[in-house]
């Protein structure tokens, strides 16, 4: 339960300081468009994106049980905030986060850290190629320029909204999310160790801006982004609310549990070291009881945030929390600059992460699963797709279990029926 960090610091030195140093501000570059985006992709307003990585991601520095786990808002709780959103407006997403996270601070008191081992894999790849699959949906609106007043949120729905909106393409607005992608991949071949997020959303947003393209910013969609934190506060709690809220934020709760805990397992591979599930997941409560308390979206570990961590050389928590000051420190000074991106360039750097997510290099892998774990994998995935993610886990993992005891050959419960 102890944090990683109070374990490193025992033996700190200036060199690990430098090696911290420079990964956090790093990282801090990958994570201001990232945060931004997913804000948006989410239906809140951009500047919430910043203050969920900033809270969220100083805290489960501070008390997360990984040497190198990078916090923050994540692409997996798009479709779920989205939806809270939707039906019960932000503050019923505030409610449902900090509900989460005492789920959380309880599920690591009491020691559940290591069950992440008993969620079927198939399921959690299942729900996160379709969340991968809603969120690239999502971002063709934004890509392509077209104007629509309202974005039906139902994915059935979505696409005929799309395609009715087709005379309005913009063709400067592909041209600019295509450049995104492509720079963002070449600077991920030939300088992997720099922060290519920033540096090719900041150029593709440049051009448009000198040559005067037709497209959106963050500033001229949602006005300017906040240049402080906001005053810390609570929603309005009614038992109605909290039992409506409920089932949300069990989703939010495990959702950050899984997303954090294989972060930190992918992290303990790439460094050779091993974390503390349970410390991890009382990291992740409080993460978002403060996201929450400062009006943020749900927070968990980052993975592809806590690897470029890693291959920019970070060694401890230090370079979380150097990650989470250097946003503070944006947000404070240079916001308006910040505000200044373009919106297709956010979109192609969110359809690269959906493609990611999707983890295109192990498709083959899972055509050659068990006969059940690719019905459980499809059938995950178009329940994520189609109804909703907390249908889509609750039948995937209860169905993933029962796949478990029969492969495991359990004999059959000996039992006499009751007589009525």
């Amino acid at each position: 339960m102890t944090p990683k960090l109070l374990t490193t610091l025992k033996t700190y030195t200036p060199k690990l300081f430098a090696a911290d140093a420079f990964a956090g501000v790093t990282v801090a570059m990958v994570a201001l468009p990232l945060s931004l985006a997913i804000a948006i992709a989410s239906g809140a307003d951009p500047g919430v994106g910043l203050v969920t990585a900033i809270i969220g991601g100083l805290l489960i520095s501070l008390l997360g049980g990984s040497r190198v786990q990078i916090g923050g808002p994540t692409g997996a709780f798009i479709v779920v905030v989205y939806g809270v959103i939707a039906h019960h407006g932000f503050d019923g997403l505030v409610l449902a986060t900090l509900m989460a996270g005492l789920i959380l601070l309880a599920a690591g008191a009491l020691r559940l850290g290591n069950l992440i081992q008993f969620i079927p894999e198939a399921v959690v790849n299942g729900f996160t190629m379709g969340i991968a699959l809603i969120i690239a949906t999502s971002q063709l609106k934004d890509l392509f320029g077209l104007q629509i007043d309202h974005l039906p949120a139902d994915f059935l729905h979505k696409l005929p909204a799309l395609w009715e909106a087709r005379a309005t393409f913009n063709p400067a607005a592909l041209g600019i999310g295509l450049s995104t992608i492509l720079l963002i991949v070449l600077f991920r071949r030939l300088a992997p160790r720099w922060p290519g997020l920033i540096v090719a959303v900041g150029l593709t947003s440049a051009v448009a801006a000198f040559a005067h393209l037709p497209v959106d910013t963050i500033a001229s969609r949602f006005g300017d982004l906040p240049s402080r934190l906001p005053v810390p506060g609570l929603p309005e709690i009614t038992l109605a609310r909290l039992k409506e809220l409920l089932p949300s934020a069990l989703v939010i709760a495990f959702l950050a549990g899984v997303e954090s805990l294989l972060s930190a397992m992918v992290a303990d591979r790439m460094i050779g070291g091993r974390h503390r599930p349970n410390a991890e997941l009382m990291a992740q409560g409080a993460a978002n009881l403060g996201s929450g308390l400062f009006g943020g979206l749900p927070a968990t570990g980052a993975i592809a945030r806590t690897a470029t961590n890693v291959k920019a050389g970070g060694q401890t928590p230090v370079s979380g929390i150097v990650h989470a000051l250097t946003l503070l420190v944006i947000m404070l000074s240079l916001s308006d600059l910040a505000g200044q991106l373009v919106l297709p360039a956010l979109a192609g750097l969110l359809l690269l992460t959906a493609w990611n997510m999707s983890e295109p290099d192990k498709w083959a892998e899972y055509a050659r699963l068990p006969l059940e774990d690719r019905l459980l994998l499809l059938l995950t995935l178009v329940l994520t797709v189609v109804a909703d993610l907390t249908i889509a886990i609750g039948v995937g993992v209860a169905l993933g279990l029962a796949i478990r005891l029969r492969r495991r050959n359990v004999p059959p419960s000996d039992w006499t029926p009751p007589s009525r």
